[in-house]
């Protein structure tokens, strides 16, 4: 692979074979302008309608247009390029592209690298708007976002085929824009190298071999947070209770299922960790005693004594010299006053609260949350939980940055 410096944003370019890929070299030239890397993959249907050599000469890099090139497979295989990049940015995606990406087709060499990846996908659509407006190219494109693509347009205009309307690919400038106004989406410039410990989904806490008090957390906020913390380039550790979730691409993954396997599975790796998030809904309470045997219905009345379970979120932020905190607040009234106690009672560096219910919270794809601090907070908006995740992956970030830095200040002025 081509050495590089390290801080230029590593942006590889999927161009599939639609019209609007005369438009990608002016997109190429325009990321490198900004002082990205860029690496462009070519589907077999884009090199009909514009040469790599084009992207080669604006780019510094010669093309990977095929899954089968021996020679390229050995200098930067697929897997090495889907490893390379910050972000992927499929422009155009033709209807034939959105499709294999929503449906995990790797047929070809940018299909491969999209599975590939734990880098964030921006795709920009370009097609006839009849095509567009398709139920299933609307539905693959929904697919997409509740995923965490991000999609950039279409635009409503003339097309090539003549008519009007919705499905022409944004115009380079805009794409580069957007890349350029969330530089936390690039991996380089969030968390790389942080270590991220994130606890999610539920516990259960035994009555009997059969039966157990749990909750309703299903777990998807703190896969979404392991998925965008590893896409900002942290090395993610998760210790999950029992979910019907796949772990996320390059996140090590730890099983437990009480509050006590949890509060000891955290504090066995804490002490390597920078940062620690903890989005599990652990059981406040679990049973005095577990029966060995199955409990029968006989009684017509039973009593079940609950004990408190250990505070693992708080016992972490308790830890001296030990890392920077979130906590999350699921609350069902007052939402942001029980957080900011919260916040304050537990010592934890950041509070994310979020209203929960039969109709929202819990169970649900989208999410919205409350962010609190000492000294401040912010509002992010309901959106799919993976988009949330990165915009909190976001804050995060610039939260753990500013009390580092200033760590580091304090520790500088110290006396000797």
């Amino acid at each position: 692979m081509q050495k590089q410096d390290d801080k230029r944003p590593r942006i590889l370019l999927g161009v599939s074979g639609g019209i609007a890929a005369y438009k990608s070299p002016d997109l190429v030239r325009r990321l490198v302008e900004r002082g990205a890397d860029v690496q462009v993959v070519m589907t077999r249907g884009a090199c009909e309608f514009v040469s790599p050599l084009t992207f080669q000469a604006v780019s510094g890099r010669p093309v990977r247009d095929d899954i089968w090139d021996a020679e390229a497979e050995d200098a930067m295989g697929h897997i090495a390029l889907a490893r390379w990049a910050d972000l992927l940015v499929v422009a155009p995606a033709t209807a034939h592209a959105i499709g294999a990406l929503a449906n995990g087709l790797a047929g070809d060499l940018l299909g491969t690298v999209y599975l590939a990846t734990a880098a964030p996908t921006w795709i920009a659509p370009a097609m006839n708007h009849a095509m567009w407006a398709h139920e299933a190219v609307q539905t693959n494109v929904r697919t997409l976002e509740q995923r965490g693509v991000r999609i950039l347009g279409p635009a409503v205009g003339d097309q090539a085929c003549g008519e009007h309307g919705p499905g022409r690919m944004l115009e380079p400038a805009d794409i580069a824009a957007a890349v350029f106004e969330a530089p936390t989406t690039l991996v380089s410039q969030a968390l790389k190298g942080v270590r991220v410990l994130v606890t999610a989904g539920p516990t259960r806490e035994p009555i009997d071999p059969v039966r157990y008090v749990t909750n309703r957390s299903s777990g998807k906020m703190g896969y979404a947070l392991a998925h965008a913390a590893r896409q900002a380039g942290a090395d993610v550790t998760l210790v999950s209770g029992p979910v019907a979730l796949g772990v996320p691409p390059g996140v090590s993954h730890v099983s437990v299922e009480t509050a006590e396997e949890m509060y000891s599975a955290v504090h066995e790796r804490i002490d390597a960790a920078d940062l620690f998030i903890g989005c599990a809904a652990v059981s406040d309470y679990r049973p005095a005693s577990q029966s060995p045997q199955k409990i029968k219905r006989k009684a017509e009345e039973m009593s079940l004594a609950l004990v408190r379970s250990k505070d693992t979120l708080a016992s972490v932020a308790k830890l001296a010299g030990g890392p920077f905190t979130v906590g999350f607040a699921a609350e069902t009234d007052n939402v942001v006053d029980h957080a900011r106690q919260k916040l304050e009672n537990k010592g934890v560096d950041m509070m994310a609260a979020n209203r929960v219910g039969p109709d929202c919270g819990f169970d649900q794809e989208t999410n919205a949350l409350t962010v609190l601090w000492r000294g401040g907070e912010q509002t992010l908006e309901q959106a799919p939980k993976s988009v949330l995740a990165r915009r909190l992956i976001a804050l995060i970030a610039e939260r753990f940055r500013h009390a580092r830095d200033r760590n580091q200040s304090t520790n500088a002025n110290a006396p000797a």
